[in-house]
């Protein structure tokens, strides 16, 4: 099997592929697992951390859910005044992760699987196989292509061209605070929305507690890539201009701050099964407004993995995977998007 991206979704595959016995290979554009900032805490649900039982080593999985921190499982919103003004409760277990500590854990076990700095330039199927391309003039060859490159996929920009990626019309500014300014605040979520859609966000981990902060991207200037960790800080303490005392000695503490426009896939209907397949981002990438695309990236991975490890006809198999990736995929997108413009001020969601 060809996995073309090692991030979450991509490496519990190969986890999983490799506990089956099943022979993969890992292609990762990125020159190292450390070259790009793709945020701290992650949310893990029942779905996540059964997909990680299921493509794990017990003792591996062990190791990591030690490192887990288990907040109140419910969604707290405040207004600016830090004034309660909604509580959604959640069943089911809720976990806060380091997305570093998960990944390094991924990798554990199948790093000799990875090769980076391979970027995809195309594939070809043809009967009994997929031959990829890449960058530097090599191919490889396998049963099976799966897309697991992200949002940005180049998989599903030649497979799928007609998926749509648009913006949600959102930016957030994610970094890190001390865990005690999040004080009252251990929830698997906490939002501090005031006007304009301007929202921080608070959620610990054992040793920090994540802080974002997001707005419209038109009420924001441009260069925020460009900006000093000051002038981030700068920034929001203007826009948060008579917030509540905590919420600024929050942002005076903030540190390792990057940007990030938020965007999301369009649903489509189900595509024809072919030698390749996507999962997570790749193919239903959505706003963080439901805490849940490492969740379905990771039960993707195990939903694959199960069909491929259970044998029979490999098209059959594969359609049976994306049958249920694609709406539970597409559902969760939808309800992203509903929250994230109930709660966010995201833009609604286009029929198509």
């Amino acid at each position: 099997m060809i996995v073309i991206g090692a991030g979450l979704g991509g490496l519990a595959l190969a986890n999983g592929l490799r506990r089956a016995g099943i022979g993969v290979a890992v292609y990762e554009r990125d020159p190292s697992p450390l070259i790009r900032r793709q945020g701290y805490r992650l949310h893990l649900s029942d779905v996540g951390i059964d997909a990680l039982t299921s493509v794990m080593a017990p003792e591996r999985l062990a190791a990591f859910l030690s490192t887990a921190h288990t907040p109140a499982p419910r969604f707290v919103r405040f207004d600016p005044m830090l004034e309660k003004s909604e509580v959604l409760e959640h069943g089911g277990l809720h976990l806060s992760i380091d997305r570093r500590t998960l990944r390094d854990t991924l990798l554990a076990d199948v790093a000799e699987t990875i090769t980076y700095g391979m970027r995809l330039t195309g594939f070809q199927v043809a009967a009994g196989h997929v031959t990829a391309r890449f960058d530097d003039g090599t191919t490889a060859a396998a049963d099976v292509l799966i897309g697991a490159d992200g949002i940005n996929s180049a998989v599903r920009r030649q497979y799928l061209p007609h998926i749509r990626i648009v913006g949600t019309g959102l930016v957030q500014l994610y970094g890190k605070i001390p865990t005690e300014l999040a004080e009252g605040m251990d929830n698997v979520f906490t939002a501090i929305t005031g006007p304009g859609h301007r929202t921080m966000g608070v959620a610990p981990t054992r040793d920090y507690a994540t802080c974002s902060f997001g707005a419209r991207a038109d009420d924001l200037p441009p260069g925020l890539h460009l900006m000093t960790q000051e002038r981030l800080r700068s920034l929001v303490m203007d826009m948060t201009d008579g917030w509540h005392p905590l919420i600024h000695r929050m942002i005076v503490q903030w540190h390792e701050v990057f940007p990030l426009e938020l965007r999301t896939s369009v649903p489509i209907p189900p595509w024809q099964t072919t030698r390749v397949t996507l999962l997570g981002d790749a193919a239903h990438a959505m706003s963080p407004a439901a805490g849940a695309g490492a969740n379905l990236a990771l039960r993707d991975a195990a939903a694959l993995v199960a069909v491929l490890a259970h044998g029979g006809p490999l098209i059959p198999a594969l359609r049976s995977y994306e049958q249920e990736m694609i709406d539970s995929g597409f559902a969760a997108v939808r309800i992203s998007a509903a929250n994230g413009s109930r709660v966010l001020g995201q833009d609604p969601l286009p029929a198509s």
